[in-house]
């Protein structure tokens, strides 16, 4: 039988761990469910908030903000918001439900991390005008949440790589039936969950 890989903590005398290594896998998972549950809320009130009928001004505002080296991107989102306002807010917002469950239910995780990554960016990119760090000076105080929201995506990203599949999650109990399913839900696909093997790692 293939020795059970270890992880950088597995290696550390149980006695000497502290209270975050020990329990490093389900606060991971945590942090997950967290993460969803924002973009849960978010989600709804895109439906609930009136958000939409604001959006177009958001845009606009980003534009009349931004330098004039982005005035074509913005442009193209304020002729969009005009035309297909409704649409463009309740597709992100149906966008964000879906990845809110998938990050609260553990559901296809590498592409809801990679689709999380790309829909904070986009949310950064239109309403939030890159979050106006070029206005220093003229009201510009941070560099807006979507970004932010992009890094906490990668973080996921890299425990998923690091650490593999992991036990609270359906694509954990979906790989145990299906092994395949590993190449949708994992970037580090060889630490499997079939209980055959004995190389998996459970990671967030």
């Amino acid at each position: 039988m293939t020795p059970k890989k270890m992880t950088a903590h597995d290696s550390i005398p149980e006695a000497k761990q502290t209270w975050w290594v020990r329990h490093a896998h389900s606060l991971k998972t945590v942090f997950r469910i967290l993460l969803g549950v924002v973009w849960l809320i978010d989600g709804v009130l895109k439906f609930t908030s009136g958000f939409v009928g604001s959006f177009q001004d958001n845009v606009l505002t980003a534009q009349g903000n931004a330098p004039s080296w982005l005035s074509g991107w913005y442009s193209f989102w304020a002729a969009q918001a005009g035309a297909n306002g409704p649409l463009i807010v309740y597709t992100v917002g149906t966008l964000e439900l879906a990845l809110g469950l998938a990050l609260i239910f553990g559901f296809m995780r590498k592409i809801a991390y990679a689709g999380g990554v790309i829909l904070s960016l986009l949310i950064w990119a239109v309403p939030e005008g890159f979050g106006g760090p070029y206005q220093v000076g003229a009201g510009g105080t941070d560099v807006g949440t979507g970004v932010i929201y992009a890094v906490a995506f990668l973080g996921l990203i890299l425990v998923n790589a690091t650490y593999g599949p992991s036990r609270y999650s359906l694509d954990y109990y979906i790989e145990r039936r299906f092994p395949r399913w590993a190449g949708i839900a994992e970037l580090n696909p060889t630490g499997s969950a079939d209980p055959a093997r004995s190389t998996l790692r459970v990671g967030a």
